[in-house]
């Protein structure tokens, strides 16, 4: 019988699961949706995340870091607030974007006065907005106009960047700045862009975009994100998958403990074209454009919520990801069950963590999907073995059980509720947390895990 729920991460060793960071990014456009879709710093539980990035700040005409909102000066004080309430976030500033369809780094990098006056102002400005560290989401160096050199002048800039935080942190007897970037999962814009030896040894945490490997620009249905390649995968498609995208940048020289997995909290749209509606079923475009995040080829994950109500659900054993179709339309996801089995293979490898795109397209809220707030990143944060939260945090992700002797004298672990099947109980220092499984599934002690009855 297959294993569909697991509840491992819960039973990792505390100190293996505190090294693990579970960076999640915010971003400043979300502030803009309709109604209950609409998120700014205030909507962040200040336990769910290790890191928080904000995205995005970009560089001006004189090299210098400059926000884009009219607020975001204000946000970087409402989401730097939350380390009050918890010490230990970490938040950086993420910058990157495009002017005119062309990134601002590609000036920037050219020539060392330029860099340099580029890292000046982002210690400065990270100090000014207290911020942990900085985040370079450059899509891609070598790649889509950018020169072909720009891949060596980025490690120019990571070497410099590294050199020069280590040397305000001397002279200032501050902690260090954090440096992580956001990098491609293809293998071939990976050839393109990185001198990944480089690009690894100076940067504290890499941002693997293990996502969009497929999407309406095509003309059959694909997941989003897959963990492991399908029968449909042919010629140019045979890598488009997790565990080729994070293999190939530990054979180039990627430490996996620097690594971190992308999970998406949104999911690919297509606009079927024939009665087939499996996936590599034949599509046009993309399905209509969610309420809330309003732009046509993907739904957050709490618009997908809405859409699974009248949807026929299926699942891609190959790929270890959901789908579902309603009509012509079609959406490949991430639910609770994928998320787990994301979390194993990153386990199994060995890799630093995880990093969330985004904050503000899981249901952040508890409005859309009957399962409390911030319900995918509430699992992968379990499936992780990170502790549970504060019940004092706005968005909690387990419920005190009414039960609260019951895991008094007991070692911590998951132990099953026999008062009812669907839910199980999880220990930690004394404490008693109530866990529900997915419908239709059941808590088996056995394997520690929700699966079939």
């Amino acid at each position: 019988m297959a294993r569909l729920l697991t509840a491992v991460g819960v039973l990792l060793i505390l100190h293996v699961a505190s090294s693990y960071k579970l960076v999640c990014h915010m971003t400043n456009w979300a502030q803009y949706r309709p109604s209950v879709g609409r998120f700014t710093p205030d909507d962040i539980d200040p336990y769910l995340c290790t890191h928080v990035i904000y995205a995005l700040a970009t560089i001006n005409s004189f090299n210098q870091i400059a926000p884009i909102e009219w607020n975001d000066e204000q946000q970087y004080v409402r989401l730097n607030i939350l380390k009050n309430t918890n010490p230990t976030l970490k938040t950086l500033l993420s910058v990157g974007g495009t002017t005119y369809g062309v990134s601002p780094f590609i000036s920037m990098v050219s020539k060392f006065e330029t860099r340099e006056a580029f890292i000046r102002s982002a210690i400065s400005y990270l100090r000014t907005h207290n911020f942990d560290g900085l985040n370079l989401a450059w899509e891609y160096p070598g790649h889509n106009g950018s020169p072909p050199d720009d891949k060596t002048r980025f490690s120019h800039l990571l070497l410099e960047l590294s050199q020069a935080f280590k040397e305000e942190a001397r002279d200032t007897r501050k902690t260090q700045l954090l440096l992580s970037a956001n990098v491609a999962a293809l293998r071939s814009t990976i050839d393109r862009a990185y001198e990944v030896n480089e690009t690894a040894n100076r940067l504290d945490f890499i941002n693997v975009m293990t996502y969009d490997y497929h999407g309406h620009w095509e003309a059959i249905t694909g997941h989003n994100s897959p963990l492991f390649r399908s029968a449909v995968d042919a010629g140019t498609h045979f890598h488009h998958n997790i565990n080729s995208s994070i293999t190939y940048w530990m054979s180039q020289g990627a430490p996996a403990e620097k690594l971190l997995l992308g999970l998406p909290t949104y999911g690919r749209t297509y606009r079927l074209s024939t009665g087939s509606s499996g996936l590599g079923a034949p599509a046009n475009g993309a399905a209509d454009a969610g309420a809330y995040t309003r732009t046509a080829g993907f739904w957050a994950y709490y618009e997908i919520c809405q859409f699974l109500t009248g949807a026929t659900k299926g699942w891609i054993p190959e790929q270890r990801v959901p789908y579902a179709t309603h009509g012509s339309s079609w959406v490949g996801y991430d639910d609770k069950r994928s998320y787990s089995a994301k979390v194993e293979w990153m386990t199994a490898n060995k890799l630093g963590g995880a990093h969330v795109w985004t904050l503000d397209m899981d249901d952040f809220g508890g409005h859309f999907c009957a399962d409390g707030a911030y319900p995918l990143i509430s699992h992968l944060r379990m499936s992780m073995g990170f502790p549970p939260r504060p019940t004092t945090t706005r968005a909690p992700t387990t419920t005190r059980d009414p039960i609260a002797d019951f895991c008094r004298g007991r070692p911590d672990g998951l132990y099953e509720n026999p008062a009812d099947k669907t839910t199980y109980f999880q220990c930690y220092v004394g404490n008693t947390y109530l866990h529900r499984c997915q419908p239709g599934l059941i808590y088996w002690d056995s394997c520690k895990c929700c699966n079939w009855p």
